[in-house]
């Protein structure tokens, strides 16, 4: 199968070997996504803010593969503080509610950005609705 690949802002793609996004048939794999800046910009503050960023940096994946969150079928959350669920449960209901993918939300000892507060992934499955 066509396999396409889309690279996105981390600085961890190159320099680990993987790309921000994968398509392979009808299916989008998006890899784990931090609240990375965009170029010449700050870290997010916040568990909100800092999920809303992720998901920009996912759905620009989707997008750049031919997919939008209303394809998405399943999302992990990594989060490092239990106390941040309710306002990351919070911004993934606004970005993929509509949809109400399969989920999951795991508490971690940590991330690789000792800043980050949440990391998410997304798979999603183009023209399924």
């Amino acid at each position: 199968m066509n396999r396409t690949r889309h690279h996105g802002v981390s600085p961890f793609e190159e320099k680990y070997g993987f790309a921000r996004a994968v398509r392979v048939g009808e299916r989008i794999e998006v890899a784990g996504t931090a609240p990375v800046p965009a170029v010449g910009g700050s870290l997010a503050q916040g568990p909100y803010a800092q999920m809303m960023r992720c998901s920009e940096i996912a759905i620009e994946g989707l997008e750049a593969l031919g997919g939008s969150p209303s394809d998405v079928v399943r999302t992990r959350m990594f989060i490092v503080d239990a106390d941040d669920a309710d306002d990351i449960g919070r911004a993934h209901n606004t970005l993929f509610g509509a949809c109400e993918p399969a989920s999951t939300m795991v508490v971690v000892a940590g991330l690789l950005g000792p800043s980050w507060l949440v990391e998410i992934e997304v798979e999603a499955i183009v023209g399924e609705h």
